[in-house]
């Protein structure tokens, strides 16, 4: 893989990894509501997901959604519910942020990263930057090395870019501001991700 390939791989993945969406908002609210280890728990497991979609457009994830609209649209479907989900819990307060910080409750680390890996896995969003973008370089994957150069740049660089943002929110006096608004992070929250559910069916 020649430099030049590189920098077109780095820039358009770290674009692709800070354009905001669904995964941030997770990440800052289990950052919120465990702590800095949670936050960066949901960062690595987002970024596993990533991973998976990019090793598998280098074994043809990209040719196969093409071919298979009924595929492609089965995968963002049940992200829309799963989003759609996730919405209607932060606008009850049902397992929501401010639930766990007013009852003292917690996430598990294991349920932070199951957040983390669901937001990604079904994440429509994710799967049109492999499908529009990510696949142009999969050409470039004709040596090992070239292929886990492309498989592990967008993992790297997503696992760093949501640890930063947990990083950045779990300072003491970021946390205690949000944490005093928590019902109200949880009902735009909700929104958010009920908006974004409706966005992926009308696409």
């Amino acid at each position: 893989m020649s430099l030049t390939v590189f920098i077109s791989l780095f820039v358009v993945t770290l674009l692709g990894t800070m354009t905001p969406g669904q995964s941030v908002i997770m990440v800052s609210r289990n950052t919120l509501a465990g702590g800095r280890r949670h936050g960066i728990i949901t960062a690595v497991s987002h970024a596993v997901g990533v991973g998976i979609y990019a090793a598998l457009s280098l074994a043809g994830l990209a040719v196969t959604l093409k071919n298979s609209p009924i595929f492609f649209h089965a995968i963002a479907y049940a992200g829309a519910a799963y989003l759609a989900y996730l919405g209607l819990c932060s606008l009850r307060s049902k397992g929501g942020l401010s639930d766990k910080i007013n009852k003292g409750k917690e996430n598990t680390l294991q349920q932070s990263a199951r957040d983390g890996f669901m937001i990604s896995l079904l994440n429509s969003k994710i799967i049109i930057f492999f499908l529009a973008l990510f696949s142009q370089f999969v050409a470039d994957g004709n040596d090992l090395t070239s292929r886990l150069i492309i498989v592990l740049t967008p993992v790297l660089l997503d696992a760093l870019w949501y640890s930063f943002i947990a990083c950045v929110l779990s300072r003491p006096n970021t946390m205690t501001r949000l944490r005093t608004h928590a019902v109200l992070i949880d009902r735009l929250s909700g929104v958010v991700l009920l908006g974004l559910a409706v966005k992926v069916i009308m696409v």
